[in-house]
This record gives C-alpha cells, structure tokens and sequence, in this order.
C-alpha cells in the first residue's frame, strides 16, 4: 500500500554554505515533464532507494519558492519519508542588520567608517599617525584656487581626550584594534561576496525502510514559456486542402538533463503565483505578480461572433400534416461540424440563423417518430431558404434519408494554388532520408524516401510530406489542450530543441483582406481557415510556403476545432482600393399620435462603397471587414458571409483585370416627439410646410389648437375680471383713507355720504365679479375635460 507524504515538515535548516555533505546522498532521474503556457512546469522524479537511504535534488532559490508550494514525496514499496531538509538563508541585507555595522553591501569607505564608531583605529595618512576611538565622519567643503571641493574628514578622540581629524585621502589607511572587530568584518564581506556564488539549494529528502524500494517527488517549477510555430503549406492541386505542421519550441534551462524523458506540452494557463516561501519569514508581504503573458505585434483578425448571414426555416409536420412541437433541428457543414441546432416553437416552426453559406445537412428528430436526415440543403446569405420535414412513425424505419431540392446558387471558393515545402521527420530515433541513407539519431530522418540519393535519383517532397507523422498525441485536459509526446526525449541541460506536434490538413480559402480602418495602403493577402484537424491548435507564428517558396508569415490566437479564423501574412500588391461615402437624412415618413404624443420617424441613410481593381491574371476573392456600428441597421442587398464582434465580413469576387464594387447601405432610425397638449399653431404650420404630416392629422391637431383657443379665451376672461377686483380693492382703500382725512371738517357729513354711495356700488360689483368669476371657472374646466379627452381619444399611425 503506498504511503503519501506531502513535505511540509521541514528537519531542520541548514545555513547556506555550510551544509553537511550527504555521502550516502543518491539522485533522482527526471522522468516525466509538463510543460504550461504560464511558464510554469510540472516534474516527476522516479528512482531507486535502499534502506534509508537519503536522496538529494539541487534547485535555484527561485524554483524553491514553486517547489515549497507543491512539494509530494511518495515512498512506493510500503517505505516512509522521514523528513526533509534544505538550504535556507537569511536575506543578506537581514544578515547585514544583524552584523549591527550600519553599513549596507553598497556601502562606500565613508559609510563603513561612519558604522564603526566608537571603535579604536589607527590611522595612518602619509607620515603622520593617529590613535584612538571613532568618533565621527564628516564632509567637509574647501575653497582652493577658486575651486571648491568636497571632502570627508575622519576624527578621532586620543586616550588623553584630545580630538584630533585627517582627511581622507589617497595615502589614508585603517588599522582596527579592538578584539572580534577583524573578524565581524570578514564576515561582512563574506556575506557581500555571497551574491556572486552560484545560487544552489539542495534539498534533502530523507527516507525510512527496509529494503530496495521505488521514490516518486513532484513538484511545479519557474520554466520558459513553450512556443509554437506553424507551417501553412498550399496545396498546387485544385481543390486540394493545405497541409499544416506544427512544432513546438522547448527550452531546458533547469539544470538538469532531461534524459529520456516523457514530455507534455499544454496548451493553457492554470492559475499560479509566485510566493517567497524558502527564506525565513520576516513580516513582509509575499509577491503575487499578475501572470505574464507573451504579446505579438503583427496584426490578428477577431474571431467569428456570427458565423454567416443565412437562414434556414420551415415546418415540421407528421405524415397527416399536423405540426410537431419542441422537435429538435440540427444542421451540418460539409466537413459534419455541428453548424446550428434549435427546437421547433409550437407551430411546429424551427428558424435557423447566422449560417454560413454553402451545402448543408438537416437532421430532425421528435419522440415516437424516426429521425429524418435530409441532404444537399443549400443556404444562401441573399434569402432566407425554406426546407419543411414530414416525419415518419417510428416503426416506420430507425432513420429516413432524403435529398433536398438542387441548390438555387453555387458558390465556388478561388483555387488554392501552391507547391510542397519540407517535411517533418517520420520518427523521432530514425528514418530514411530522401536519397536512402539510413540515419540514426534523434530526429535524424525525414520518414521514408524514394529514389537514389541526391547526386542522381528522383525524389518526391509530397510523397516524403504525405508519410510525415507527428510527434506528439493530442488530447482535451477539460478547459486545456494537451500534445504529448509518443516517444521519450532527451534534451540537455541549457539546450533547446523543436519538436513536431500537429501534422494534419486543414480547409483554408486564399483570400485578400480590405480594412479601411486598419491604414494600410493595400488589402492583405489572408487565409480563411477551418480548423478541421479536430486538435486545438495553440496560437503562434506561423509561415506559408506557395509555389516551392516562402510566402509570408503572420500570428494567430488559439483555435478550437471547427473553428473559423481569418489570419493574414502579405500584402496584395495587385489589388488597388477606393471608398466612397454618402450620406442623407431622409424626411419624415411615419408619423404615430398615441396618448397625448406624436412621433415622428424618419432616418438617416449612409451609403459606403468600395471599388476594387484586380490588376493580376488570376481572380480574386476579396473579404471586406466593415465596422459594426451601434443603432444603424444593414439596408443593402448584399448581406455579410460573417460577422465578429466589431465588424461585418463581406465577401467580394474580382476577375482577373476587372473593377468589382461593394455597396454597403445602412440605416440609423431617428424619432422626434411632440407633446399635443404644448403644440402650437405655429408649430403645426411648420409640419405641414415640411410635409411632415398628412390631411387627416393636420385636421385632428387643428381641432386640438381650437379647443386650446377657447380654452384661452376663457382664461382671458378671468384675468380681466381678476384686474377689476384689484383695481376696486386699490379705489376702496383710497377712499377710506379720505373719509379718516375728513374728521372735524365743515366738508365731512356731505363727503362721507357720497364716498359711502360709492363703497357700496363698488361692494355691489365685486359681488358680480366674482359669480362670473366662478362660472368663468367652471366653463374653463369643462373645456380642459373636453381637450383632455380629445387628446387621449387621438390615435393615427400614418406612413407618408
């Protein structure tokens, strides 16, 4: 029965420098390596162990932090780990402190005499000589011949207590004579040249058991990140898919041979952190970097967010016509990658978007019917394509097979011209080369050759290509991507080696790219590839070789099987571009009056086109990367084969020596409201001289500025009578002040009579005011329930 030990009990620290040698010490053969995008890697160690026999493995004080942290020991044949131990050092700037010298290891003469104060010294400077304790280091500042110098001055106190100070100079010296001093500052140095001594810790593991027995430790390590880098070759036959080969770039700079050695590349990142664990811990924060990541400057497309711009419908029914609810629709490429799946809604209608276009499969399936699989379904990116299913009674057959109708367009991608490039070797130990010579070795061979030898036979670079294997098996690891080698490998410490991982055919189109945002002067020559090697492939470099020669190179990111990435690697030099932009705002053609507001609906059109020349001999097939832009909807008959978060793809043929446009028309919608209970008459002259609406409305909101007029009138009223009151109200205070006035005159009974007379017509009229006041009120109300009413009763949606 196997007994873990996950290390975390440590024996005992053992300073730097001064471990105990391990004699009976063995080591432990690298077995097994992992290497991950996060320039991390996992190691296996396996060996053999007697007794208790003790096993050493020697790190950096980098690899220890990761090797802390993952550290497990597994004693394989009924053993026990009885510990282990390693180099562990104190910081040198915390064993500097601990010196109490106050100097640091950049110290300069000034800063190591200022830390040994207090300390007895005999100074020597020429012929005269000074002996006592430190008693400080100064700088000091000379004026001499006009020119003023800086200097450190060194004073002493004599056993007499005199003071005495001598500059330092060129013929200055130190002599220490208090006891131990000599030796804390060899051991101060010792501690500053430490810094150039390899930096080795090695761990000891320590065993416990009886007999021969197996020792398993792994651990996670600081490594280089792995690289991958591609080969793209175009095929010269028509129709024939390219060939892709890829190779993966391994550094080994751990130390240590890897001998034999089973390797796994993973294409991914798993969360890692570095954390100073290995040197003793003082109250600091540990380091937790962000993980690094590995940037390219060539330019690389976005990946596909809408496959394409087709749509499949129709209508599942059963053999009596009925509709057949939640049945479910898939459809397939040519290649059989899954292009869209939905269900049916209860109608029995399934609505299938953002295909590509091209040949597809229909599969349907519903409970208590067979499966009906119908072929040849074209669709197209002009027009929705209608293909209705009638499914058969389950006992009536497992799966009913037909064909669809011929499909209404062709669509025929540019040839992929191009011609063999070097092959990958059929082995790793061995192989045949192309002129028969068997070679031996590591990758010694380019698989099996044909012909005589290169002086005079005939040898074929397809044929030897064709035969190529890849080195590595791949798998999916859950979220990773694993290519893991099928041979062992060995590579030498501080060596690097290529390794072959994917050799396989891929669908690719050659097309020319046109971004008019990327500033470019010419379009890119690209390739619109479909990972059909069903591997994830790691994102790299990668070159294209066409016609026996190097073509160009470009980077791509990671692409999943199936999926659609448009990578570039030249320019185009025969194709010349232009642009054309229009723009109009469009009158009002709708007009909506709902609940008391009218809406008005028009839009502004834009019109872009692009002009290409095809000055080449042979056709192009031009893909044009037009920006997706928030609010405005695709009004052109030419619709885009696929769409990506950011852009629109269109695609375009240009013969040979032809001029082909692109006209892409779009629309932004714009609404104006107008709130009917704020509208005036001047507004409405203006909607009716712009044409902005009809008879019928003009008619309805003139209806509406009458009931506001009398309204008006009303409102008029009453503000002229509010006017009166006031004026009567200011006349009656006037002449109530008067009649106080008149007291003790001869004037004051016949005056007092008469302003009397007028108080109480004035009372006599106010009363009136207010009566037609009220009703005034009142009239105005019921005016504002009929406006009201008339308003919400307005309903009109009117296209002008």
């Amino acid at each position: 029965m196997l007994r873990f030990a996950l290390c975390v009990c440590l024996l005992g620290f053992v300073a730097q420098g001064q471990e105990r040698p391990q004699d009976d010490s063995a080591s432990l053969p690298i077995k097994r390596v992992v290497l991950y995008k996060n320039g991390v890697g996992y190691f296996e160690h396996l060996g053999r162990i007697q007794n208790n026999q003790q096993v050493s493995i020697a790190f950096t004080s980098g690899q220890l932090n990761d090797v802390l942290k993952s550290l497990t020991v597994l004693d394989l044949n009924g053993g026990r780990i009885a510990g282990v131990a390693y180099g562990s050092a104190a910081p040198v700037e915390k064993q500097l402190g601990d010196l109490r010298m106050g100097a640091d290891e950049k110290a300069t003469l000034a800063d190591f005499l200022q830390g040994l104060r207090g300390a007895r010294l005999e100074v020597k400077n020429g012929s005269a000589i000074l002996t006592g304790r430190l008693l400080s280091v100064e700088r000091k500042t000379r004026v001499a011949g006009g020119t003023t110098l800086e200097i450190d001055s060194v004073s002493l106190i004599a056993d007499s207590g005199e003071i005495h100070s001598t500059e330092i100079s060129p013929a200055f010296s130190v002599r220490l004579l208090d006891r131990g001093l000599t030796g804390k500052v060899e051991r101060f140095l010792d501690l500053v040249s430490s810094e150039r001594e390899p930096d080795v810790r090695r761990m000891i593991i320590s065993t416990a058991g009886t007999g021969e027995r197996s020792l398993f430790v792994s651990y996670i390590s600081e490594v280089p990140i792995w690289k991958t880098t591609y080969r793209i070759v175009l095929n010269s036959k028509t129709g024939a898919n390219p060939l892709l080969q890829g190779w993966a770039i391994v550094d080994n700079t751990v130390g240590e041979d890897w001998d034999n050695v089973e390797l796994s590349l993973v294409a991914g990142a798993p969360q890692s952190f570095i954390q100073n664990l290995s040197q003793p811990y003082y109250a600091r924060r540990p380091v937790v970097p962000l993980p690094g990541a590995m940037t390219t400057t060539p330019q690389t497309y976005e990946s596909t967010l809408i496959p394409g711009g087709a749509r499949l419908t129709g209508t599942v029914t059963d053999p009596t016509g009925a509709v057949i609810a939640g049945a479910g629709v898939k459809a397939f490429d040519s290649s059989g990658a899954l292009a869209g799946e939905t269900s049916t809604n209860a109608g029995g209608v399934y609505d299938l978007r953002g295909l590509a276009e091209g040949v597809l499969r229909l599969e349907v399936v519903s409970q208590g019917f067979s499966r009906a699989v119908i072929a040849g379904v074209a669709s197209s990116l002009t027009k929705p394509v209608q293909q209705d299913v009638r499914l058969q009674p389950a006992n009536a057959a497992d799966s009913v097979s037909v064909a669809a109708a011929a499909p209404a367009m062709q669509t025929e991608s540019s040839a992929l011209t191009g011609a063999p490039g070097a092959g990958s070797g059929g082995s790793l130990g061995s192989g045949t080369e192309l002129g028969g010579r068997v070679g031996s070795g590591h990758g010694g061979g380019f698989g099996a050759g044909a012909g005589g030898g290169f002086g005079g036979g005939v040898y074929n670079v397809d044929e030897a290509r064709a035969r190529a294997e890849a080195a590595a098996r791949a798998r999916e690891l859950g979220d990773l991507f694993e290519y893991k080698l099928k041979e062992p490998i060995t590579i030498p410490k501080n060596r690097s080696a290529l390794v072959p991982i994917v050799q396989s055919t891929i669908q690719a189109e050659k097309v020319s790219v046109w971004n008019e945002q990327a500033g470019l002067p010419r379009p890119q020559r690209a390739l619109w590839i479909t990972n059909s090697s069903g591997l994830t492939l790691d994102g790299g470099s990668f070159s294209i070789l066409e016609e026996d020669t190097f073509a160009g190179e470009g980077i791509f990111d990671p692409i999943r099987p199936n999926e659609k990435r448009l990578v570039s690697y030249a320019t185009d030099l025969a194709l010349n571009v232009s642009s054309k932009e229009d723009r109009e705002q469009q009158r009002v053609t709708r007009v909506i009056v709902s609940r008391g507001v009218m809406t008005h609906k028009s839009e502004v059109r834009e019109k872009k086109t692009y002009t290409f020349r095809n000055e080449d001999s042979s056709p192009r097939t031009v893909v044009v990367e037009h920006p997706v832009r928030q609010g405005y909807e695709l009004r052109s008959a030419a619709r885009p084969a696929e769409t990506t978060a950011a852009w629109m793809r269109f695609r375009l043929d240009v013969g040979a020596k032809q001029t082909e446009s692109l006209a892409i028309e779009e629309a932004r919608p714009i609404e104006f409201t107008y709130a009917l209970t704020n509208i005036s008459s001047a507004q409405v002259a203006t909607l009716v001289e712009q044409r902005s609406i009809d008879k019928t409305v003009e008619e309805a909101l003139r209806r509406v500025l009458a009931q506001k007029d009398v309204i008006e009138g009303l409102e008029q009223q009453n503000s002229a009578r509010e006017q009166e009151k006031q004026r009567i109200f200011d006349d009656q205070q006037r002449l109530r002040e008067n009649m106080k006035a008149l007291k003790g005159s001869a004037e004051e009974r016949t005056l007092v009579q008469r302003y009397t007379q007028q108080l109480n017509d004035q009372e006599t009229r106010l009363e009136s005011l207010r009566r037609e006041i009220a009703e005034t009120v009142a009239k105005r109300e019921s005016a504002q329930a009929v406006l009201d009413r008339m308003i919400a009763e307005l309903s009109f949606d009117v296209k002008l």
